[in-house]
């Protein structure tokens, strides 16, 4: 079999919501990089929130991040696109006038909304993880560096404001997002509810625009590459991809999207890909 590039979506793929990764998973990578594979993390997720040892320490040959806004080869930064500071302040300026709280991702810190994530898992273990490079902020400030931003669509959000404003540069990514929440500018309920979530990237930057550079740096095919995942954010990798596998706990829409669907996180997924598909 000729090598094979892996890449691997961090959240309900190589780790559970708790961020576990099950010891099935870190074999099975493992064993298909002894087999001459290359496995890669392509994540949602900014460089900066991906430097939990646990998670590094399975073995990764790089890492697609910040939904393709970075790029990492071997230690080798291929790629990093980071937000212009006038872009910057335009996004702090909507997202704190239409009532939306915020973590700005970068590659090193992450600058978080000094309200509305009293009693959110993610937003405290970013706190916890990154300690001071996780900075909490009101207004913007200069020195802002950061490649992408995600953020919570509460019930008193405006954003269809949001939208109007930045759709000229962000590409949204929305998870759990309705589309009345796009015709009105408050929705009926309660001010804090959380009502969707949304990762926004510059516009045509995606995981499989990352997945593709890596392939152009190592003179690979796309169809020489096998991406797996669990979520709309891995709809364009898995289009890019040669194989796209869904895991057995993923979304609809990642399920529709994929070639082959594996067992939950916790049922073996990974393992049960990987050696489907002759890796291990």
């Amino acid at each position: 079999m000729n090598r094979k590039l892996v890449f691997f979506d961090v959240d309900g793929t190589i780790w559970d919501w708790k961020r576990v990764v099950p010891d099935s998973a870190r074999e099975a990578v493992r064993r298909m990089r002894e087999n001459g594979h290359m496995a890669f993390i392509c994540s949602g997720r900014a460089k900066g929130n991906l430097i939990a040892p646990w998670l590094l320490d399975i073995g990764f040959d790089g890492m697609v991040a910040a939904c393709g806004a970075y790029v990492e080869l071997e230690g080798e930064i291929l790629y990093n696109r980071l937000i212009e500071q006038p872009q910057v302040k335009k996004t702090v300026d909507v997202l704190n006038r239409c009532k939306m709280p915020f973590v700005l991702e970068g590659p090193k810190k992450h600058w978080v909304s000094n309200w509305g994530f009293d009693r959110d898992d993610y937003v405290a273990n970013l706190y916890e993880l990154l300690k001071d490079d996780a900075v909490t902020i009101g207004e913007y400030t200069e020195g802002i560096e950061i490649n992408k931003f995600s953020a919570d669509i509460l019930g008193q959000t405006d954003y269809r404001e949001i939208r109007a404003t930045l759709d000229d540069y962000f590409d949204f990514i929305e998870h759990g997002v309705t589309p009345d929440l796009l015709l009105t500018s408050e929705h009926k309920g309660k001010p804090l509810e959380i009502l969707g979530v949304i990762e926004a990237v510059p516009k045509g930057l995606s995981k499989g625009v990352g997945l593709k550079m890596v392939c152009e740096k190592l003179g690979i095919s796309p169809e020489d590459t096998i991406a797996v995942g669990d979520s709309v954010n891995d709809l364009e990798m898995f289009e890019t991809a040669g194989t796209a596998i869904a895991m057995g706990n993923a979304t609809d829409a990642a399920k529709q999207a994929a070639d082959w669907i594996t067992t939950d996180i916790h049922a073996d997924g990974i393992m049960n890909a990987m050696r489907h598909f002759g890796l291990i």
